[in-house]
């Protein structure tokens, strides 16, 4: 049995996307998609290229998935809905600090607007994971990991302005200044 051939409306979705401009510090790269979520779907990975050190280093990463249903979910209020996970470490301090889930959320919100950008049904978590290494792993230290988890409904087919914006947020929460 054949896969029908997507809806032209996502396939015209999915090359905004795979066209948007990422900023260089950045490897973006297709990962397989959840099943069951959505009649069609498409997902992302992008990690933060490692410069200081110029070896593998946990600077940012994140997930991205472009859902589509053409009988749009109620909760949705559209046919597409983008799904996102990002995570970064920080210094502990700075983990600590009760305000960083709100900056955090309007680095979302501010990349969204930068891009002009258009959507509904915003919606997510930011979690501040501080940890500390007992025993054979008290070397490691203290340590703090932000994390963002988010969705939001594109009021447009252009998913390429999300795609571009979520990107940004991630550089963001890897310590990077804004892109003008």
């Amino acid at each position: 049995m054949t896969k029908p051939t997507a809806p032209s409306v996502f396939l015209e979705a999915l090359e905004s996307l795979e066209s948007a401009p990422v900023r260089p510090e950045l490897v973006v790269n297709d990962m397989l998609a959840p099943e069951g979520l959505a009649p069609w779907a498409a997902a992302f990975t992008a990690d933060l290229k490692p410069t200081r050190f110029h070896e593998d280093s946990d600077l940012a990463t994140g997930r991205l998935v472009l859902l589509y249903d053409e009988a749009e979910p109620d909760v949705w209020g559209g046919p597409f809905r983008i799904v996102s996970f990002a995570s970064a470490p920080f210094d502990v301090t700075i983990g600590e600090e009760t305000l960083l889930s709100d900056v955090a959320w309007s680095w979302l919100k501010d990349a969204l607007t930068l891009q002009k950008a258009q959507y509904q049904g915003l919606a997510g978590t930011i979690t501040r994971i501080i940890s500390r290494g007992y025993g054979q792993l008290a070397d490691q230290g203290d340590g703090s990991v932000l994390e963002i988890r988010c969705s939001w409904s594109p009021l447009e087919a252009d998913i390429g302005k999300h795609f571009t914006a979520w990107t940004e947020m991630m550089c963001m929460f890897a310590g990077l200044p804004p892109k003008p």
